[in-house]
C-alpha cells in the first residue's frame, strides 16, 4: 500500500502543497505582524494591510499552489483542470484582497477627516470623493475580475468574439440601454472631483430643502426637512441646476421680512431687533442690520439681515427674529400694524347730512 502511494504520479506534488500551503501561511502571518508595524504611522496604509488580512490568508497559499502547479509535470492526470480551478480561485480571492484593499485605505481616510465637528467643510469635501472614487474603483475591479475569470474559459472567449463579430443592432441597442449606467458612472466621478455636492451639504432640489444624506454610485438620496427621502439620479447634478446653501462655507445670511405702517417710528424697531438679535443663542456674532427695502401704498417693507453658523440655527434665528418683532409691535405699538385705510368722500358726507 505504501508503494503504491510512493509510486503515484501525483505524490511529489502532493507532498510539496503540504509543505508549500503551511509555508506560505507562516509568511502571511510573520508578513501581516511586520506590515501592521511598520505601516502604524500611516492610519489610511494601516487600515489598509488591516483590512487586507482575511483575503491575504488566502491569496499566498493560492499563489503557491500555482507555482507548485505550473511546475508539476506535464503528464498528471487532470493537471488542466487543477490549474484551471486554481486559477480562478486565485482571481477571485486576488479581486477581493483589492476591494478590501480600496475600502480599508477609505476608512482609513475617513478616520483622519471626523465629520462630527463645527467647521466640518474640509472632511464633507474628504468624505465625498473617497466614497465615490472608493465605489467606482471598487466597481471597476470586480467588473475586471469577473471579466478575466470568464477568459480562462475557452467557450466564453468565443461567445465574446462572436458578440464582437456581430455587433450590429445589438451594439447600438446595448449602447443606449447602457446609458444611464455610464452617464451616472461619470457624473459620479465629475462629482468627486469638481464636488458641486458633498456629504451633509444643504441643497434646495426639486423645491424641496434637506441634506445631502448618501451618495451611490448611481444616485443620491437626500434627507427631506420632515425625514421623506428624495432619490435623485448622479447625473441630475451635473445637467440640472440646484441652490447649494453650504458650497463653500456652512455659514448663512438670514433675511426676516417685516410690513409695518407708514407710522411706525423706525429708531425703537431697530432697538428692538439689536436686542432681540444679540440676546438669541443661534446668532454667531458676525453682522446684523435693518433696512427699510420696499414702500407700497398701504405700508412698508422692513427687512433684517442675521448670520448664523449653519443653515439650520440660521431658520431658527429667523423664527426668532420674526416672533420678536411681531410680540413687539403687538404690545407697544399695535396701531402702526399694516391696515387697510378707508377714507371717507367729504361731498359725500356734506350731501347726505
Amino acid at each position: 500500500m505504501t508503494q503504491e502511494i510512493l509510486a503515484h504520479p501525483w505524490f511529489g506534488t502532493w507532498i510539496a502543497v503540504l509543505v508549500a500551503v503551511p509555508l506560505a501561511l507562516l509568511v502571511h502571518r510573520i508578513g501581516g505582524l511586520v506590515l501592521k508595524r511598520i505601516t502604524r504611522p500611516a492610519p489610511a496604509v494601516h487600515a489598509m494591510v488591516v483590512n487586507c488580512n482575511a483575503p491575504a490568508r488566502l491569496v499566498l497559499p493560492l499563489v503557491a499552489l500555482l507555482l507548485i502547479f505550473q511546475a508539476a509535470p506535464e503528464d498528471l492526470r487532470f493537471l488542466g483542470s487543477v490549474r484551471h480551478f486554481n486559477g480562478l480561485l486565485l482571481i477571485a480571492a486576488t479581486t477581493w484582497l483589492a476591494v478590501r484593499a480600496i475600502s480599508g485605505f477609505a476608512d482609513g481616510v475617513l478616520a483622519q477627516h471626523p465629520s462630527d465637528v463645527a467647521d466640518n467643510l474640509q472632511a464633507r469635501r474628504v468624505l465625498t470623493q473617497t466614497r465615490v472614487l472608493a465605489r467606482t474603483a471598487m466597481s471597476v475591479v470586480l467588473v475586471a475580475g469577473g471579466a478575466m475569470m470568464l477568459m480562462t474559459f475557452p467557450g466564453a472567449r468565443q461567445v465574446g468574439a462572436s458578440l464582437l463579430a456581430s455587433a450590429g443592432v445589438i451594439g447600438i441597442v446595448a449602447g443606449l440601454a447602457a446609458k444611464p449606467v455610464f452617464s451616472n458612472l461619470i457624473a459620479g466621478l465629475q462629482i468627486a472631483l469638481a464636488q458641486p455636492i458633498r456629504i451633509d451639504d444643504v441643497l434646495v432640489v426639486e423645491g424641496e430643502w434637506g441634506r445631502v444624506e448618501e451618495i451611490t454610485g448611481t444616485f443620491v438620496v437626500l434627507k427631506i426637512w420632515d425625514d421623506r427621502r428624495l432619490i435623485l439620479p448622479l447625473s441630475y447634478f451635473i445637467e440640472k441646476p440646484f441652490q447649494n446653501w453650504t458650497r463653500h462655507s456652512s455659514q448663512l445670511l438670514g433675511s426676516v421680512f417685516v410690513y409695518v405702517d407708514y407710522g411706525m417710528p423706525l429708531a425703537p424697531l431697530r432697538e428692538e431687533v439689536e436686542r432681540i438679535v444679540k440676546a438669541a443663542p443661534e446668532w454667531d456674532g458676525r453682522f446684523f442690520n435693518m433696512r427699510v427695502t420696499d414702500a407700497t401704498e398701504r405700508s412698508m417693507q422692513v427687512r433684517v439681515l442675521c448670520t448664523a453658523a449653519t443653515s439650520g440655527l440660521a431658520f431658527d434665528l429667523r423664527c426668532t427674529v420674526r416672533e420678536g418683532l411681531l410680540d413687539f409691535m403687538q404690545r407697544e405699538y399695535p396701531q402702526f400694524l399694516p391696515k387697510m385705510r378707508i377714507e371717507a368722500d367729504p361731498l359725500q358726507g356734506a350731501a347726505a347730512a
